[in-house]
């Protein structure tokens, strides 16, 4: 996909994939069950609005679960020049990049699942038609590891995959006390996190740099709208596998919560249990997480709340050249 040519593209996948193989999608793509359906609803018109369209990967990780599923996980961006509309969102003729986190579940050589999400609302913030509320943290183009190590080379090492996979399940383990077990203490931030850690979130919520900005962009925000998270842990399943110094997970969701007290994200309190869908990695460096990058379909978030993000963003398009006034769709 560095040269990406989409019937190259399909070709391979066709080699790759199962037959039932099952891609399950940010919204608005959700779940897509086989290969020629797959690249006609996701890839093909992404590389008709980018038509040079390549993908730089920056994570490339693997290993087993602790229930015997070999997965593989990639990080990066697709990017090329905006030349036409895609999902509505407006051209630039700029260059944009698309940040990605796609997870393979392999059986017998064979791609049977993958669970990816891509950073739509990065998209739109690049053509200025992001529809809702400014993000807390910073937003930028978000970089690979800082080691440059994240193309992790074989043989797989499961000793240290395990030790790293296990530093991050005592970390979550531990951030799930606060608040219904006491302060920002009972986290032991300190014992996980390198001082100069960087949380790279989604677009939306942004990256915080440091303890004090992963609370002060995420954490606090997050935990003041949905103080209930962490309480529905028996209902979700979670994927951990570790490679060397990097860790991911996946669950598909892998969060249950409610939007209550004062909101989140500018959104009134509803009441209303959601579900969030959240890939994620993390670096090890000398015994401390140093980098953690996040994807949360925050497009299917608002959607379980009845906010349709990119209809609004329609509702500015029936203003911009090249839309339809009525609908807003790229005519």
């Amino acid at each position: 996909m560095y040269d990406f040519d989409l019937d190259r593209v399909r070709l391979v996948l066709r080699e790759l994939c199962a037959d039932d193989v099952v891609f399950r999608l940010a919204y608005p793509f959700e779940t897509i069950s086989g290969v020629e359906a797959y690249v006609d609803a996701v890839y093909a018109p992404l590389a008709r609005a980018v038509p040079d369209l390549e993908r730089r990967d920056t994570i490339v990780m693997a290993g087993p679960t602790p229930e015997g599923n070999d997965w593989v996980g990639c990080g990066g961006y697709y990017c090329g020049t905006f030349h036409a509309p895609w999902l509505d969102i407006p051209a630039t003729g700029h260059l944009v990049h698309i940040r990605f986190h796609e997870f393979y579940r392999i059986v017998e050589g064979k791609i049977v699942e993958m669970q990816a999400l891509w950073d739509i609302p990065e998209v739109m913030m690049q053509a200025g038609a992001w529809p809702m509320v400014p993000s807390l943290g910073r937003e930028w183009h978000i970089p690979g590891p800082a080691t440059n190590d994240g193309i992790v080379p074989g043989p797989y090492d499961a000793d240290q995959g395990r030790a790293t996979c296990q530093h991050i399940i005592d970390m979550l383990e531990h951030l799930k006390r606060h608040p219904s077990q006491g302060g920002p203490e009972v986290m032991e931030m300190d014992r996980f996190w390198h001082p100069r850690m960087s949380w790279y979130g989604p677009s939306g919520i942004g990256t915080g740099r440091g303890i004090e900005g992963f609370r002060k962009w995420h954490q606090i925000p997050f935990l003041n709208g949905m103080p209930d998270r962490g309480l529905y842990v028996d209902e979700i399943t979670y994927h951990f596998f570790g490679d060397r110094n990097f860790a991911a997970v996946t669950g598909w969701p892998d969060m249950y919560q409610s939007i209550t007290h004062d909101g989140w994200l500018g959104i009134a309190p509803t009441g209303k249990k959601i579900e969030m869908r959240s890939l994620d990695f993390w670096r090890v460096e000398d015994g401390l997480i140093r980098e953690n990058w996040v994807l949360v379909d925050l497009l299917q978030m608002y959607h379980q709340i009845d906010v349709d993000v990119l209809a609004r963003m329609r509702e500015f398009n029936k203003a911009r050249p090249g839309f339809d006034p009525e609908t807003g769709r790229a005519l």
